[in-house]
């Protein structure tokens, strides 16, 4: 089945690609087990020299690849800038700070020497989502490569240009040939590459339904895995909080990528002292959001990836209304060429809704009253996701119980929950397990090799 790359913002054929027969396939599989017995020998200088090349095509390419990532799916271009920018700022840290990662870890004992030697896996299949078509790429790329690893990019069939423009990336900066491919595949044959004895492990990020399959395969066949799946991010606001600056946050972090990202806060819960006061201002500014062209620099929304996520979203908001939800603003198709859709705010969704325990991938925010300190928590963690939170006080008090009551995998206090190189990222609960990016991430595909001389 041939694999198209189709604007959202028209619905225009841009791209159509063959996807890989089985000899191609084989191929390519040969090659990263080639790869993988000799690319672990060359030298940690290397390897950074490469990677910082690599960084530097990507400031040189920025235009294009920003380009080709709105195109594809439909992010604005001053995001896609951005997003280009951050995975260059990735392979410079890693490049920088993989010989203090993967140095030997000495251990205090009986014996004359004894330490932790750190000792890449081999293959690695990444099985990767179309919302940040190279971030979600290079924050595996980055450390894996840099620990000697081998990568095979399985890239969400609908943004196969952007797929194959990391590829011809990673081998321009220098790395060997085979180090990194992507398969131009179906989701049909991620079985397949999973099950082959070559590929040693899988990082998965993408669905709840995608995340146990793999990891289902993954766990069959005894091969280390790694997913980040969904989230359903609360952002609290309390009554110390500055709420102009909450509100001006809370819109950024609701329509990040138009809204599609799985760390976007998607649930609001402000405390009663300053519920209406939040509401207010919170709705006026989603309904002041222009959504339209995302190459036009006035836009702050482009069209949803597909059709099938606005459809999606369209039945959630209808679900959200049906469960006794008042809609405050937009939720609704936007009409013309595109997949558009107006931002929307919903207040009064009973929290025992099926519809509260699922994550919305596009710009539609879920309002809650909280009573108190113990009522937000507890509102907050009411989710089978556990991914990030944002809690917004500037009580001392208040901020421990957050950081210590809170179950997730990160807690940003008075800033919109974010990825770093520099930390560790992932979540819990149906979120995931694993963690990418920092020493933490880097390690999870490796072997923690004891040494023991007597």
């Amino acid at each position: 089945m041939p694999i198209q790359s189709i604007n959202p913002a028209n619905g225009n054929i841009l791209r159509t690609f063959e996807a890989l027969n089985p000899n191609a396939l084989e191929a390519r599989l040969a090659l990263a087990a080639l790869a993988a017995r000799t690319y672990p020998q060359e030298s940690i200088e290397n390897r950074a020299f490469w990677m910082r090349r690599l960084a530097a095509l990507l400031d040189t390419d920025i235009e294009e690849l920003a380009f080709t990532m709105t195109s594809e799916m439909g992010k604005t271009l001053s995001s896609a800038r951005a997003e280009v920018k951050k995975c260059a700022s990735a392979c410079r840290y890693y490049a920088e700070n993989a010989p203090r990662i993967l140095a030997d870890e000495p251990v205090s004992t009986e014996h004359s020497s004894s330490y932790v030697r750190w000792e890449p896996l081999g293959v690695v299949l990444a099985v990767m989502p179309w919302n940040f078509p190279l971030w979600q790429v290079f924050r595996f790329l980055a450390p894996a490569l840099m620990a000697g690893n081998i990568g095979l990019l399985k890239h969400a069939s609908n943004v196969p240009q952007c797929a194959l423009a990391i590829e011809s990336l990673v081998r321009r900066a220098g790395f060997p040939r085979g180090v990194f491919q992507t398969l131009l595949v179906g989701a049909d044959q991620v079985e397949k590459v999973l099950a082959d004895p070559r590929v040693a492990a899988v990082t998965v990020t993408g669905s709840e339904a995608a995340g146990r399959a793999v990891a289902a395969q993954a766990g069959y066949l005894i091969k280390k895995s790694v997913l980040e799946l969904g989230g359903s991010d609360p952002f609290i606001v309390m009554p110390s909080a500055d709420v102009d600056r909450a509100v001006t946050n809370a819109v950024k972090a609701r329509c990040i990528n138009n809204g599609q990202s799985c760390i976007a806060a998607k649930r609001f819960i402000v405390h009663e002292q300053v519920y209406a006061r939040f509401e207010k201002a919170f709705v006026a500014a989603m309904a002041a959001l222009h959504v339209g062209d995302p190459l036009l620099p006035g836009t702050d929304i482009g069209p949803l990836a597909t059709k099938q996520i606005v459809d999606d979203l369209l039945a959630q908001v209808n679900a959200a209304s049906a469960a006794g939800g008042r809609i405050l603003t937009g939720g609704d198709r936007l009409t013309g060429g595109g997949n558009y859709f107006a931002p929307a705010v919903i207040s009064g969704v009973p929290r025992d809704a099926a519809i509260c325990k699922e994550e919305f991938f596009g710009p539609v925010a879920l309002l809650f009253k909280s009573t108190s300190l113990d009522d937000a928590i507890t509102i907050a963690n009411d989710t089978p996701f556990g991914l990030g939170a944002s809690a917004w006080t500037t009580d001392p008090t208040e901020q421990q119980r957050f950081l210590s009551d809170l179950k997730c995998g990160s807690v940003f206090l008075n800033a919109q929950v974010a990825s770093d190189p520099r930390l560790p990222f992932g979540g819990i609960k149906l979120s995931g397990y694993g963690r990418e990016l920092s020493a933490a991430g880097m390690r999870e595909f490796m072997n923690a090799k004891t040494v023991v001389i007597a």
